[in-house]
């Protein structure tokens, strides 16, 4: 072989070699793009439930005790940092169910004027967090993996990104409620 043609093979593999990485690199980022817009769809879809459960809390629509215990869980919620999230969530999930498994629930509030529009809002929000929180937890662990590789960890194409941890929370809804 001359030396022309072992340059030529080797500049090759290190022109391939280098757009390997950079579309190793622009996945990676990709994928921290799209867990971050799931992030954002996450607490834009807890945020809602909140605003739905203090909505009916305050509709006068529940027996007081019940109203109470819903603001508090989503006060508690809402007011909650990050070391505490998850644990708030999951409480307000719990009196959510608490309150709408009780006896005619549903019932009530569709024969109270208003009531069928804000168990439908309701409806939609529990199922949207379900939603919101499966997509997130997919996302994170399709980073996790691509973080994980030895291209990624050698290289360090995740620069200085945190590896993204799971959203666990109880989100299982309430068993009268309609999840479409």
């Amino acid at each position: 072989m001359t030396s022309t043609v072992v340059v030529l093979v080797v500049g090759i593999v290190v022109v391939l070699m280098a757009v390997y990485v950079s579309w190793r690199a622009g996945r990676l980022d990709r994928l921290h793009i799209r867990l971050e817009l799931a992030k954002e769809s996450l607490d834009a879809a807890l945020m809602r439930r909140r605003a739905v459960v203090l909505e009916l809390a305050g509709s006068r629509l529940l027996d007081p005790a019940t109203s109470l215990v819903l603001a508090a869980a989503a006060h508690e919620a809402r007011m909650a940092g990050p070391e505490e999230r998850e644990h708030a969530e999951s409480d307000l999930s719990r009196a959510l169910r608490a309150a709408a498994d009780q006896e005619r629930f549903r019932e009530r509030l569709s024969e109270s004027p208003g009531g069928p529009d804000l168990l439908e809002e309701l409806d939609a929000a529990v199922a949207k967090v379900v939603y919101s929180r499966r997509f997130y937890n997919n996302a994170v662990a399709v980073t996790r993996t691509a973080q994980r590789r030895w291209l990624a960890r050698t290289l360090r194409l995740a620069g200085h990104t945190e590896f993204p941890q799971f959203f666990e929370i109880d989100d299982n809804p309430p068993a009268t409620m309609a999840m479409e």
